[in-house]
This record gives C-alpha cells, sequence and structure tokens, in this order.
C-alpha cells in the first residue's frame, strides 16, 4: 500500500479541507513475523480510509515515535516525548497558516501517552485537534469485525494488528504467526518495559488473525471518525 501521499499543491487548493489527517506510528519490534513499521502502516491506512472518505487534507506519516519500552531490540527506533509533541505542535501550526484550521492525529502506537497530552493543551480556547481513534473506536471495530481477544489481552503484533496487515499487506507478515501466541499481565510495563513480559515480542494470539477481520477493523474505524470530526468541527452527530 501507498503511504504517502501524492497530492499536488493544486489539488489541496482544490480541495480546500478545513482539516488535515495526521498518521503518527512508530518504528520498533512486533514479533518475528510483523514488520517494524507495523504501526506506521496502520495509522497510515486508517489516515488514508479516513480522508478519502471524508475528503480531508492527507500528511504524510511521523514513522519514528516514543517507542522506548521496546528499548534494545534490534531495529527498534525511539525518540523523546517532547520530540514528538514539538514535532506534532509545529505541524498544527504550519497547516493553520496554510488555512487548514483543525488537524486530528491518528496514533497506531499505545505507547504514545504524550498525543493525549498533545491535543488537550492545542484545545484550550477554541477545538483544533482531536486524536483518533480513542479507546470506543477500537473496541467497537473489535466487535464488528469478531475478534476474539480482548484489548487487554492483545497488546502487541497480537489478533488485530496481525489481521490487519494480513489485509493491507499480507506479503510483509512472515510465517510463524499462527504458533507465536503469548500472554503476560505486565503490571509495571513502565518500569520493566516489554523485555520484563516476552522474549519473543508478542503479547497477544496473532493466531487466530485473518485478513477477514482486519479489513472489517478498518471498515469499522473508518466509520467511526466522523464522529470524531463531527466533534472537532462543532456540528452535531450521533
Amino acid at each position: 500500500m501507498d503511504l504517502i501521499t501524492t497530492a499536488t499543491t493544486t489539488d489541496e487548493a482544490n480541495r480546500a479541507s478545513d482539516v488535515a489527517v495526521l498518521p503518527v506510528g512508530s518504528f520498533e519490534q512486533h514479533g518475528d513475523h510483523l514488520p517494524l513499521l507495523t504501526d506506521t502502516i496502520v495509522a497510515c491506512a486508517i489516515a488514508k480510509a479516513a480522508a478519502a472518505r471524508y475528503d480531508l487534507m492527507l500528511l504524510p506519516p511521523v514513522t519514528i515515535s516514543c517507542s522506548q519500552e521496546h528499548t534494545g531490540w534490534p531495529g527498534s527506533v525511539s525518540i523523546r516525548s517532547s520530540t514528538l509533541t514539538r514535532i506534532v505542535a509545529d505541524v498544527g501550526e504550519s497547516l493553520r497558516r496554510a488555512g487548514v484550521d483543525r488537524l486530528v492525529v491518528v496514533n497506531g502506537h499505545g505507547g504514545n501517552y504524550v498525543l493525549s497530552n498533545i491535543v488537550q493543551e492545542a484545545n484550550v480556547g477554541e477545538r483544533r485537534m482531536a486524536l483518533y481513534p480513542r479507546r470506543q473506536d477500537w473496541e467497537t471495530a473489535r466487535q464488528q469485525a469478531g475478534l476474539v481477544s480482548s484489548s487487554h489481552d492483545d497488546m502487541h503484533a497480537g489478533e488485530i494488528e496481525t489481521s490487519l496487515l494480513l489485509h493491507l499487506c499480507p506479503e510483509l507478515v512472515r510465517d510463524g504467526y499462527q504458533n507465536a501466541d503469548h500472554l503476560a499481565e505486565r503490571p509495571d510495563l513502565l518500569v520493566l518495559g516489554m523485555r520484563g513480559y516476552t522474549d519473543s515480542g508478542v503479547i497477544g494470539q496473532p493466531s487466530l488473525a485473518t485478513a477477514d477481520k482486519g479489513k472489517a477493523v478498518l471498515e469499522s474505524l473508518t466509520a467511526t471518525f466522523a464522529d470524531v470530526l463531527a466533534v472537532l468541527r462543532g456540528e452535531p452527530h450521533q
């Protein structure tokens, strides 16, 4: 799939959207069966589908973010939360100078906790920024797609992420996910990191993944994006 928008300046001038969509992923280990770029692929797929359906400006992704919990795994790269804060804030300011007043940040990485603070601060005084998907959007998508695992158990490289990549780019999913299940409680994740709870890098049940589930998850997330868009614009919503 294409991760980068190919729109021209003329395309965006004609679109004249008041909302831009910024995918934020990560570059971190996802076990032996998924690529380091998994979170970025997921964020880009959601952002691209939403931008197309609602005729919004699609931005290129932030591909490296706050993955400190994966420190030490080969290939995993992180930036500080303060760096991510500055990137998102700068993007928002630049968009406003170009006449795009609102931004939806589509987050594909659960470790980007700081994005919630960024969005809250941006909305002091007026509605400028939203964070998507919300927790309830993921839960709705799980239910509608018929996922078996819970969001708690299916933390990393499990059923939902593997399903999404089986749908979006099956050529990037390596064999072995059928036998890669690993479940773990992780009460001290912030202290111990992922190494404290998994040797494989997986916490979840990728064996349950199917491409059909991934397609249904993406369709659900594209639909519920309308709710966040309406709130951001101050429009009536259901």
